[in-house]
This record gives structure tokens, C-alpha cells and sequence, in this order.
């Protein structure tokens, strides 16, 4: 394989009020073959077809406890009170996520090395990779609140500079995730179309979108197009199930205002051959915390 050489912004976004038509994706999904890991030549197809996989019974349930262990270790770790790594919810103050968890976690980081998870993350994007993004997020009962429409990769690529769609993502569910809870939602299929982000990207945006992402996120009109041609889809299985999904891949997910909180681990693995540039949309690049150019691949 080859390093892809990016001449000009393939994915445009961002570039005033009035977004840019949606349109199909050139590049494949799927990257490596069934020879490259764990996934079946069936399991490969899908995934290209539908954008996402999930796997239930991931990680074991003595896994999920230590997971979880951690996750409440950061929640209430007073060090990192002020960290700009801590995620607070826009309306309670509460702990919404913690980024970089790989460097405040042995545990989480070995867990990106897993062979479980490694293996994976080279097989669907065909080469090394390293870590874009990893962070623990809380969704907890009653006053959870949820994250409108969007594509990761319409913001990696605005705001982190990320050039192509070679990422995808690992959810691991620490507690079950149910219909009723703030699963998140996806729509099968839309990762094959990319949908421009609406307005301009204000200088330190990462600051608010994180807590609410108002910028970059779809039209309405696309949203619904796009929702009466793919569908909605949730992931929904219990505590220890994973979903692996493109980067492009239309989700969001409603409030969770049940008594059952919903938490997961997540990391973001990227090909080392789409190695981050300028942002293509955005004053300057987000911090490394959330989106690394250390491009070392993991072993």
C-alpha cells in the first residue's frame, strides 16, 4: 500500500450558511481483506455495506468491571479537576467525557493494543495505525443528554485536518445499552454519502462543541434525506459489547432521562498513511488531547 497524497480538499465543509450539496463518497471503507485479521470475508462485506459491526461479548465480564473501575477512578480524580481533558455537561457541571484516557489509564491503554481490538483496527483501514482520539464518556441516568446528527469525520477533517475517511472507531460498552437509554443512533449505509457541515468554525470551537456541537453538524434537510434513504439504526446489547464504525457514518443520540446510565470506552484509530495536516476548515488545529499527531503506530 501506498501513502495517499492529498493535492486538494476532497471533502469540502463549513464554507457559509448555506452548506454544500451532500455527496456520494469515493473511497472505500474497508481497506485490508479477510487474510488481514480477525473479520470474515461476510463480516467485511457488511461492514462496507452498512458502515458499522457489532460484536457482542467483546470484552469479558471481569473486563468490564476494571473498565469501570476506571471510568469512576476519573470521574472523581480531583487532579484532573480544570484539566482541559474533562468534559463537563453544558447544563450540571457533571463529568460528560475525559479525553486521552490512553495516557491516564494503563489499563485503557493496553486495551488499544489488544490484539482483540489492534487486529481489527488494521484489518478495516489495510495498514499500521495509530491513535487519533481515545476517551471514556458518561451518560448518566436522568439528566444525560444526547448529540445532534453529525459525521466524525466531517469535524476531524475541518477541524483536525484529518484528509480522508481511513478511521474508524471503537465503542465498548461498560453498561447495557438499551433502546430507551441514549444508545447511539446510526444510520446503515450513510457512510457512502458526505453531508457539508453548515456555517464557519469560530476560533477555539472545540470548547463548546464538545459540550454541544452547534457548528459543523448537517443541514436538516440532509438529515432527513438522508434518514428517509438509509434508515435509523441503534446499538443497542449488554455491558461488554463493541461497535466498530466508519468515520463517516451518520449518528447522534437523544437524552437519556431513565434511571439506567449508559458509559462506554472509545477510541478513534486512524491509518498512518492519512496522517493529519492543516485543518481544512478551522482557524488552527484542536489540541492534541483530542486529536494526536503523534503518528507512531501501536504495537
Amino acid at each position: 500500500m501506498t501513502t495517499t497524497t492529498i493535492q486538494q480538499d476532497l471533502y469540502p465543509t463549513r464554507t457559509g450558511e448555506v452548506p454544500g450539496p451532500a455527496f456520494e463518497r469515493e473511497h472505500q471503507t474497508v481497506w485490508g481483506s479477510a487474510s488481514d485479521g480477525p473479520f470474515d470475508a461476510d463480516a467485511l462485506e457488511e461492514h462496507e455495506k452498512r458502515g458499522f459491526t457489532i460484536l457482542q461479548d467483546f470484552i469479558t465480564g471481569d473486563e468490564i468491571e476494571l473498565y469501570s473501575a476506571e471510568l469512576r477512578r476519573l470521574s472523581s480524580d480531583d487532579s484532573l479537576t480544570g484539566d482541559p481533558r474533562l468534559i463537563t455537561e453544558k447544563s450540571t457541571g457533571d463529568v460528560r467525557s475525559v479525553f486521552e484516557v490512553s495516557k491516564l489509564s494503563q489499563a485503557i491503554d493496553a486495551l488499544s493494543r489488544d490484539p482483540r481490538v489492534l487486529d481489527r483496527a488494521r484489518q478495516l483501514l489495510g495498514s499500521e495505525v495509530y491513535l487519533h482520539q481515545t476517551r471514556v464518556n458518561y451518560m448518566p441516568g436522568f439528566k444525560g443528554s444526547g448529540f445532534y446528527w453529525h459525521s466524525d469525520f466531517e469535524t476531524w477533517h475541518a477541524e483536525d485536518g484529518m484528509p480522508l475517511p481511513r478511521a474508524v472507531s471503537c465503542s465498548i460498552a461498560l453498561t447495557p445499552n438499551y433502546p430507551f437509554n441514549g444508545g447511539l443512533m446510526v444510520m446503515p449505509g450513510s457512510h457512502r454519502t458526505y453531508a457539508p457541515g453548515v456555517g464557519e468554525t469560530p476560533a477555539d470551537n472545540h470548547t463548546s462543541s464538545l459540550k454541544e456541537q452547534t457548528v459543523g453538524v448537517p443541514s436538516q434537510e440532509a438529515v432527513t434525506q438522508m434518514a428517509h434513504r438509509y434508515g435509523i439504526d441503534q446499538f443497542t446489547g449488554p455491558a461488554g459489547s463493541a461497535l466498530w464504525f466508519d468515520s463517516n457514518i451518520m449518528h447522534g443520540s437523544g437524552n437519556n432521562i431513565t434511571p439506567f446510565p449508559r458509559s462506554n470506552v472509545f477510541m478513534v484509530f486512524n491509518s498512518v498513511e492519512n496522517a493529519l495536516v492543516e485543518p481544512y476548515a478551522a482557524p488552527a488545529p484542536r489540541p492534541e488531547h483530542i486529536a494526536s499527531r503523534d503518528f507512531t503506530p501501536l504495537r
